[in-house]
Parts: C-alpha cells; structure tokens; sequence
C-alpha cells in the first residue's frame, strides 16, 4: 500500500481533536476499502481562504446514487458489512457530524475506475495569522 501525500498550508480553527478524528476516519476508510496493489492519497490545500482536505483511493466501484447513503449510520458499500467483521459501518456518519459541527461541507465522488475521492472544505477562519492557535 503506497500513501501519497501532497500537503499543502491550509489553515482553519476548529476542535482539533474532532479534526484529527475526521481525517484518521477517513484515511482509515480510503485503506480499508482500497483495491491491491492499492493506494491513498491525501492532500490539503488553502483555496479561496477555505482549508481543503481530499483524500482518494482506488476501490470497489460506488454507483453514483449510492454515494449519499454511504454518509448514514451502519452503512457500507455492497456487501462489506457482512464480509467485513471489523468495523460497524460509522466512519464516514462520523466524517459527516464533524464537517457539520465546523461548518464544513463533505463532497464524496466515485472514481470511474473504483473507489472515491471525498473532499472536505472548511470554511475560511477568521483570525488565524499562520502562528499556533489554541482550539477549543
């Protein structure tokens, strides 16, 4: 499994232990649902201000209209849940409670060639210089 990792500035104010569980979440889901040899990309990137995180992996094809129902509670894509013991299926419900709680938004988009590439885009913050910031 090869990470590819492409981190750029992007600074946002936030629960920083809410933060870091977003984004273990989904690194952990980009790995777990991953297609041999297999790899995960992650990027963070300032745009406009907002603060980007995207991560990407190769996978199981995801039918567009099945994308959404992947963000609710005890739900995996096909039949994982059943095969796969570990887990109950709240990774990305949790991604998306967390987006929420900061004002984030959570796009999810299947790869043509399997898997997703999910993007999460924090609002700008105001205050921040680029020094360390005490977060909640």
């Amino acid at each position: 499994m090869t990470i590819r990792p492409s981190l750029g500035t992007a600074l946002t104010a936030g629960h920083r232990p809410l933060a870091e569980r977003l984004i273990a979440n989904l690194v952990d889901n980009a790995l777990c649902y991953n297609t041999a040899p297999g790899w995960v990309e992650v990027e963070t990137r300032a745009d406009h201000g907002c603060a980007v995180l995207t991560v990407s992996n190769p996978g199981p094809l995801v039918a567009p209209d099945t994308v959404e129902r992947l963000f609710q509670p005890f739900q995996r894509h096909g039949t994982a849940r059943t095969a796969r013991p570990d887990g109950l299926g709240l990774g990305l419900s949790i991604v998306q409670a967390i987006a929420t709680a900061h004002d984030a938004t959570v796009t999810a988009t299947p790869r043509a060639e399997g898997g997703l590439t999910i993007t999460v885009t924090f609002p700008p913050a105001r205050g921040i210089t680029g020094r360390h910031r005490d977060h909640r």
